[in-house]
């Protein structure tokens, strides 16, 4: 009867289907390339393009906020804890055993007076175990795979964010720097020139309207010498808290002639290289996992068929508990099935399908998005360059002018 029993139940377990729809990645369409190209030279997608600017004062910064910085150290323990979860739920497709002890001493003599005190003992190893017909569990350790993947994912997007920002705030505070000194030298410009209009008004040379519109100047070059230590202090501590430090000076060589190698972008890169970034694969494996709870869900619907068994030790004296007479064993099962719940169950499962159509269009807008961002990084490439010659020129015309001026 019992090998009746278990040929029965693996019989069952390997018949066992998978409910529910299985992932397959969303059709959207997109562009085989993009239309914003520039000319340069190869592909930098699988290096780390922070080196390329060739700034080791920016590749220690990143690191070190890679090492420290409190918004990654979360991320990291987040895929921690989603890979314990896999662990978790997996755990349900296997046996489960327990060992229990009992002890219980009675007194029946109250009720049946020729019955004196009666003593039990149990020692013995529990085993349950779901058979998983309706694929139920595994379902679920498939949603927490992805899951898994997904919490991966964001993990690999806050740690381009954390890069992309550190070398952000790193040249906005050289860019700050530079400003700060030509702020500084304008306003010693100012005060001279100030000086010099003071003395000509104090000879009668010149009217005292002359003398108020030099200070307005000077006043000017005060007030934008302020405004550019104050953003020069604010983008420190931006970048010391992006570090995972207090906010304090960035120690670096102030007023250095800048030896950043502005890199190349290459032209017509594919689109497919999008499907590698890490919103966009966090989205997919959010939805493949909510995908894989709609048959989870349906499996809920339908009866579970459970095994449970013991092997162990019984007897009514606890010295001779575990002698060979003692042993004691049964196998059995149960099967449990919703009859009556007043559609819960039902509408569980369209509760998942609902769901899962909102991770799909948060997945195609994620993708519409990505695309869009990578079209405006490459216009601000190429458009940012047009104006950096252009500002080139205008910087000899001024200079020219300068030395007019001053003869």
């Amino acid at each position: 009867m019992t090998q009746r029993l278990i040929v029965f139940c693996t019989t069952l377990l390997l018949a066992g289907c998978l409910l529910g729809p299985d992932y397959e990645r969303p059709d959207v369409p997109v562009p085989d390339g993009f239309g914003q190209t520039i000319d340069a030279g190869e592909s930098i997608a699988n290096l780390p393009w922070w080196e390329l600017f060739e700034d080791e004062k920016l590749e220690t910064l990143i690191q070190v906020a890679l090492e420290e910085n409190k918004d990654a150290a979360i991320a990291a323990a987040r895929v921690e804890e989603a890979r314990a979860r896999l662990g978790f739920v997996r755990a349900d497709q296997f046996p489960q055993v327990d060992v229990t002890g009992q002890a219980a001493r009675s007194d029946p003599g109250a009720v049946f007076p020729s019955f004196g005190i009666q003593e039990q003992y149990r020692l013995a190893a529990d085993l349950t175990f779901e058979l998983d017909i309706w694929g139920r569990l595994r379902r679920s350790t498939e949603a927490a795979r992805a899951e898994l993947l997904s919490t991966e994912a964001a993990r690999q997007t806050v740690i381009i964010t954390l890069i992309a920002d550190v070398a952000s705030a790193y040249l906005l505070l050289r860019d700050a720097d530079e400003r700060y000194l030509i702020a500084e030298r304008t306003l010693e410009s100012r005060q001279d020139s100030l000086a010099i209009i003071q003395a000509r008004f104090d000879k009668g040379t010149v009217p005292m309207l002359d003398v108020n519109q030099a200070q307005v100047e000077e006043a000017l070059a005060a007030a934008a010498l302020a405004a550019v230590e104050r953003e020069v202090i604010q983008t420190e501590n931006l970048l010391g808290t992006l570090l995972g430090r207090n906010p304090g000076p960035i120690l670096r060589e102030r007023g250095a002639k800048s030896s950043l190698t502005l890199p190349a972008v290459p032209a017509g890169l594919p689109s497919e290289l999008l499907a590698r970034r890490p919103d966009v694969r966090q989205a997919e494996q959010a939805l493949a996992a909510q995908t894989a709870r709609i048959g989870a869900a349906q499996a809920l619907r339908l009866p579970t068929v459970n095994l449970t068994g013991a092997l162990g030790f019984a007897s009514d004296d606890l010295s001779n508990l575990v002698d060979s007479d003692g042993v004691a064993w049964n196998v059995g099962g149960n099967l449990l099935g919703p009859l009556f719940d007043a559609g819960k169950s039902k509408r569980q499962v369209e509760i998942e399908q609902a769901r899962t159509e909102q991770l799909l269009k948060e997945y195609e807008q994620t993708v519409l998005e990505s695309f869009a961002e990578v079209e405006d990084a490459l216009a601000g490439v190429r458009t940012f360059g047009a104006e950096l010659a252009a500002r080139r020129r205008q910087l000899v015309a001024a200079r020219s002018a300068a030395t007019l001026s001053r003869a």
